[in-house]
């Protein structure tokens, strides 16, 4: 029994749009990797923060007063207050005085300050958290020198 060939001709047209297609594909995907490479790579690289050793200089909690939001239920919300607590340190990677944040989340809900207290509903809960973390760092930290994250771009 004979096998029958079956060959496929596509018109010029075809033949020029499958070719394109390919092309525009082979195109995307490299300019992925020159988008991930040369652009990506770099501002991921800048944003990465740095081991240094610190060392608490200050401790301050000025009379400024800070909102934040409090939820209570799926309908319950509400605003309540705290202090601010500025921990100020000397790190080895700068050899400078900067505003120590807890984490990168701190650092946007409040720039001013060091600590943001996990918001209650009660202001005295949200003050004794402030004073414990103030108590902390003035009495156990204050000449001990720890490790901390620097990043000289968020300064």
């Amino acid at each position: 029994m004979a096998k029958i060939r079956v060959s496929y001709e596509y018109s010029e047209a075809e033949d020029k749009s499958i070719r394109l297609g390919l092309f525009l594909i082979a195109c995307g995907i490299l300019s992925l990797f020159i988008l991930g490479f040369c652009w990506l790579s770099p501002t991921l690289q800048s944003l990465q923060s740095k081991p240094a050793n610190c060392t608490v200089v200050s401790v301050l909690r000025p009379e400024e007063m800070f909102e934040c939001v409090f939820t209570c239920g799926a309908d319950c919300k509400g605003t309540s207050l705290y202090p601010c607590l500025q921990i100020f340190v000397n790190n080895s990677e700068s050899n400078s005085v900067a505003l120590l944040h807890f984490d990168e989340q701190q650092l946007v809900l409040n720039p001013k300050c060091s600590y943001v207290p996990p918001c209650e509903r009660d202001n005295q809960k949200n003050k004794d958290s402030v004073l414990w973390w103030e108590d902390y760092f003035t009495k156990e930290v204050s000449s001990q020198s720890f490790t901390c994250f620097f990043n000289q771009q968020r300064r």
